[in-house]
Order: C-alpha cells, then structure tokens, then sequence
C-alpha cells in the first residue's frame, strides 16, 4: 500500500517536473540564473567559489532531472507499446507476432527492419504515397544543394 502511495506521487511529481523542465519559463529561468552568475564573476573575482557554484548547481540539477525524465520517458513508450499492441490485437489483418515486438533480440529486430525494407521495395507504392516520396526527394536535393553553398 505505501509502496503504491509512493509510486503515484512520485510518478505525479515526475510528470509535471518533466513538463515544467521542458517550458520556455524554465529555459528563460535557467538563462538567467547564468546570466545571474556570470555577472557575479568580476564582484567575486572569478574565484573557485564562484566558479565551484556553478558546477555544482547544474550536476546536481541534472542528476536529479536524469532520473526524472528517464521515468516519464519509460512510463510514455509503455504506454505506446500497450496502444500499438491493442491496435494489432484488433486488427484483423495485423500479425499478432508483433506484440511485444520490443523483447526481441537487436538482431532479431535488425531482420525484421530488412524485410519491411525488401517488402517495401517490392510493393508498388500508391498514387499519394509516390508524391510524397517525390517531394521528400526533392526537398532532399534542395538541402543537399544549399550544404554545397
């Protein structure tokens, strides 16, 4: 029981920590706090405790904030798999072979990319799917020609 409590608030508490982190706000907090601090440097003559700051606030910021993301990010691609999965398992011309596709083996995953690869260059694209294939190319020659500028 407490251990569940524990879980539902962390995972709570992740979840908006992990939203708040990616917001502009915390990007325009963090940019001033080192705008803060360089402008401190010449009051405190650039010393090690000025500079000593610095290091430790943003390891210990992101040391925490690994821990925090790596949970949300977890908890989202699980519940893509359980989606995906409850996509294939009502479709009835799905192979029901891939649910839980993620716990095979790299090499195993590596021949299965091989044979959508083959099976797609074997089947005749449709008329919408040519045109975007068509204006990924040429979008691709454009930036290919604008790295050579």
């Amino acid at each position: 029981m407490y251990n569940s409590v524990m879980k539902d608030k962390f995972r709570i508490f992740a979840g908006k920590i992990s939203a708040s982190a990616g917001s502009a706000t915390a990007f325009i907090g963090a940019l001033l706090i080192i705008i803060i601090w360089a402008l401190a440097g010449p009051v405190m003559n650039y010393s090690d405790r000025w500079q000593l700051f610095i290091n430790s606030v943003t390891t210990i910021v992101t040391f925490l904030m690994v821990f925090l993301i790596q949970n949300t990010q977890t908890r989202d691609a699980r519940a893509m798999q359980l989606k995906l999965d409850e996509l294939i398992l009502t479709n009835k011309g799905a192979r029901e072979s891939f649910v839980d596709l993620e716990d095979i083996s790299d090499e195993e995953l590596e021949q299965l990319t091989k044979e959508f690869r083959d099976l797609h260059e074997h089947v005749r694209p449709s008329q919408v799917m040519h045109k975007l294939h068509q204006k990924i190319e040429q979008e691709h020659a454009k930036r290919q020609i604008r790295k050579k500028s």
